[in-house]
């Protein structure tokens, strides 16, 4: 069977167990697959009910990362659900249930308990503020470590059409402040919250304390943004691919409509 992102991101976390970036980038990996939940019936509605098992005295949901991986652990047709990991995290947030990943079907298996869930969509819901204060000075930025440049290439990588273009840079405020600014150019206001995430989560899952990072978003046509690009290091976010889906979404494929657990 073809080894996955998981797969790759759990071994390495495995053989570094002390390595609490690479323990980091599993989770992101998680958060940034699709998942196939093991359901007890089929959804009704928007709503679905997950397969809980009992191991080591306490629930876990079924989840994989593959349908084939679900194929093979139930060896028979059973309802499922797919969604996003990070849907999947902050609806089983809270409820005192953890995950089971690939139980008994690949080598990324392990449990994921109920507070681990809590603690990941705790991590999710983190992200920088987008800010007000009026900027004097815009730089190069300075001092970032790789993980960080890494972690935002990887993370706006993965947002195609909600911006034209980013720019990090270093800047002073008007009341003296210092720090980094990610500034998103040409984004519909309906994008900012989820851009601002985008970094958010880029800068938790580096593993890094990278200080002060603040967000802006500027029009393409504004002086802003030229000064962004002068002096800015650039981020080329993806454009869009518009697929018409020939059949109805399944319960959680769309991020901004997770399934409600009954």
């Amino acid at each position: 069977m073809t080894e996955t992102t998981l797969d790759k991101s759990h071994a390495a976390m495995q053989a570094a167990p002390e390595n609490d970036a690479l323990r980091l980038r599993f989770y992101e990996d998680l958060c940034d697959a699709d998942v196939y939940v093991l359901l007890d019936a089929e959804p009704e509605g928007d709503s679905v009910k997950p397969t809980v098992v009992e191991m080591e005295g306490a629930p876990f949901a079924l989840i994989f990362d593959t349908e084939d991986r679900l194929s093979d652990f139930t060896g028979r047709v059973a309802p499922y659900a797919g969604l996003p990991g990070r849907a999947l995290v902050q609806m089983m947030a809270g409820q005192g249930c953890g995950l089971a990943l690939n139980l008994r079907v690949a080598s990324s298996a392990m449990l994921i308990p109920a507070d681990g869930v809590d603690w990941l969509a705790t991590t999710l819901d983190h992200a920088p503020e987008q800010t007000q204060a009026r900027l004097v000075a815009i730089t190069p930025p300075k001092s970032l470590p790789e993980a960080v440049l890494d972690a935002l290439d990887r993370k706006l990588s993965k947002t195609a059409g909600l911006a034209e273009t980013a720019y990090l840079v270093a800047a002073e405020y008007e009341d003296g402040g210092k720090g980094h600014v990610l500034g998103f150019v040409g984004a519909d206001d309906s994008a900012h919250g989820a851009l601002a995430h985008a970094a958010g989560e880029a800068l938790t899952f580096s593993g890094i304390d990278a200080g002060t990072m603040d967000v802006v978003f500027v029009g393409a046509d504004e002086e802003m943004a030229r000064r962004l690009e002068r002096v800015g290091l650039r981020f080329d976010l993806p454009k869009i691919q518009r697929v018409t889906p020939d059949v109805p979404m399944a319960p959680g494929a769309d991020p901004n409509k997770p399934p409600k657990l009954r």
